[in-house]
């Protein structure tokens, strides 16, 4: 993939992994526009990159969906890159009374029904291009349940899952499907967990790990997997009890706490 002089289009792009990739991408000479939805995160991050292109919007919401294709078929009609980069991970005791119902699927909205309804509002626009590509971020969780995080961890498996598939329902098309599966990375996505819940996984540097991404899309490996998460992967497929029990560890101190 030819990653200067493109129009993207990054979902959740006011932080961590989104923002960096919409940093470097646009030093690439490329026209990058960033969605989120705190308006006070964009107005701060395009005074920081007066070139970055910022639009609120929310992937969990499908009328937003539709507005943002309005929006953007309307002012960057040679859209040709979308990345679905916008996500949220919780420490979910699903033991807990406090849990309510609507709130569970948080990340599944989020997560996955958010990508698929951005692939399908934008396929029309991505097909019209002479070369396009569509990346769905998931995760080295993709590959082996993260039990401290179930919700998460189901949801990317479901992404990978759905990015398979769609590459090859695309197959015949000018677009091609990436999947970038990230390792635990240095971003705010880690906020809401003690290091003890991560068993002390090393973390990626985010700088480093777009890096790798960008040099995957140039040489068009359409499955990127960065530092720990090609491990993930091979761990999962010759020894999966295992992966399982190694991630197990943080739960017991959660369950300690349930609120029965």
């Amino acid at each position: 993939m030819n990653i200067s002089n493109n129009t993207i289009l990054i979902t959740g792009g006011t932080s961590g992994i989104g923002l960096e990739l919409a940093t470097q991408l646009l030093a690439l000479d490329n026209m990058v526009v960033i969605t989120g939805r705190d308006p006070a995160k964009l107005d701060r991050i395009k005074r920081e990159l007066p070139l970055l292109h910022v639009i609120q919007s929310d992937v969990s919401d499908p009328t937003a969906i539709a507005s943002l294709y309005e929006r953007v078929s309307r002012e960057y009609p040679a859209l040709n890159i979308l990345i679905n980069n916008a996500g949220v991970m919780r420490k979910i005791n699903l033991q807990d009374k406090g849990s309510d119902l609507e709130n569970i699927s948080r990340e599944i909205e989020t997560n996955l029904v958010g990508p698929v309804r951005m692939v399908k509002q934008f396929l029309p626009l991505l097909k019209a291009q002479p070369r396009a590509a569509i990346v769905n971020v998931s995760s080295g969780l993709a590959f082996t349940p993260f039990p401290i995080s179930p919700v998460y961890g189901a949801t990317k498996a479901g992404l990978h899952s759905f990015t398979q598939s769609l590459r090859v329902q695309l197959k015949n098309t000018s677009v091609k499907v990436f999947e970038l599966a990230p390792p635990s990375t240095q971003t705010p996505l880690q906020n809401g967990f003690d290091p003890s819940d991560t068993n002390l996984s090393p973390m990626m540097n985010v700088k480093k790990l777009v890096r790798q991404a960008i040099r995957g899309f140039q040489k068009d490996h359409l499955e990127i997997l960065p530092g720990l998460s090609r491990i993930l992967r091979l761990v999962s497929r010759i020894a999966p009890g295992l992966a399982v029990k190694a991630a197990s560890g943080p739960v017991d101190a959660m369950l300690a706490q349930t609120k029965l």
